[in-house]
């Protein structure tokens, strides 16, 4: 995906897979009565919600994330990521996990949480499952095209992180995964 000269043959290729694993992988979040026939519905590709951030260092504090079940997870604020969407300038924070893999995290939510999408946000980059651009240049790629709703939103037995307060941008984000539909 990094390297892919037709960036959205690329997003493709991820939705394929992904929709594969959700219905044939072992520890896939979807519950086993709901993985025949699934089918994983996304936004079209759009190549304006491809951008690129300059990241800097923030004070590290802990900051822990809303879990999807209640109660938080162990994440430290570990830096800001800035970028140009919509004609405006916005800002996310940059998550270390201090728990399970380490690992940075970036949850978002928008004006479509909770409508079109999962209500508590989706995942732009996690480092821990590869789930990342890399850099073009000194600058972090951040596609929302490759936003993806995380396991809870399958299954609410799963625990998650979800997007914090600060990460959340007053727009649609009609890129990426919308939430999961019942089979």
């Amino acid at each position: 995906m990094r390297d892919a000269s037709d960036v959205e043959a690329a997003w493709q290729h991820w939705r394929d897979t992904r929709e594969a694993l959700y219905r044939n992988h072992p520890q896939s979040p979807l519950p086993i009565e709901r993985r025949d026939g699934f089918c994983n519905t996304c936004f079209p590709y759009d190549p304006d919600f491809r951008v690129t951030a300059e990241v800097s260092e923030a004070p590290p504090r802990p900051q822990p994330l809303p879990a999807s079940t209640g109660g938080t997870f162990a994440f430290s604020r570990a830096g800001l990521a800035r970028f140009e969407l919509a004609g405006r300038e916005h800002e996310l924070e940059l998550h270390w996990n201090e728990g399970y893999g380490g690992g940075l995290l970036l949850a978002v939510a928008d004006e479509t949480s909770g409508r079109e999408t999962y209500s508590g946000g989706r995942y732009v980059l996690d480092t821990v499952k590869g789930a990342e651009l890399g850099l073009d240049g000194d600058r972090l790629v951040l596609d929302f095209n490759f936003a993806y709703s995380p396991s809870c939103a399958f299954d609410p037995r799963w625990s998650c992180p979800l997007a914090p307060p600060a990460n959340h941008l007053p727009l649609r984000l009609v890129a990426g995964e919308r939430a999961p539909r019942a089979t």
